[in-house]
């Protein structure tokens, strides 16, 4: 079993930045592939990013591509995404989610084995 607490979101204006962060806590991280997603009302949990199990390999939705970066601690159990240059847009729920999978990229619900309770990040125009 893998715990996952997301933290670091918040109500920002169009252009700010904001740091999200995961925590893991369990069976070792170092083992997980780690992605973010996100969910606006209304709509289905979306891609965001990925980063695999060392952090050699990331990749990432086209809408986050060079505003978005994910990188991860192994040695603190964390997981971040630094999202620079906000937009309305970017506003909803994101989630992290840890996969018990190695040496491909990650980008689907279905293919993540754990989830956080995901926090609310708002832009506003």
């Amino acid at each position: 079993q893998v715990q996952l607490v997301e933290s670091g979101g918040g109500l920002v204006q169009t252009g700010d930045s904001l740091r999200l962060s995961c925590a893991a806590s369990g069976r070792a991280f170092s083992r997980y592939a780690m992605g973010w997603f996100r969910q606006a009302p209304g709509k289905e949990r979306d891609f965001v990013a990925f980063i695999n199990n060392s952090g050699t390999s990331t990749y990432y939705a086209d809408s986050v591509k060079g505003r978005f970066t994910i990188s991860r601690d192994n040695a603190k159990n964390t997981v971040y995404l630094q999202m620079n240059s906000l937009k309305p847009e970017d506003t909803a729920v994101y989630y992290c989610a840890a996969a018990d999978r190695f040496g491909v990229v990650v980008s689907k619900t279905y293919e993540y084995d754990y989830w956080g309770q995901g926090t609310q990040v708002t832009v506003s125009s």
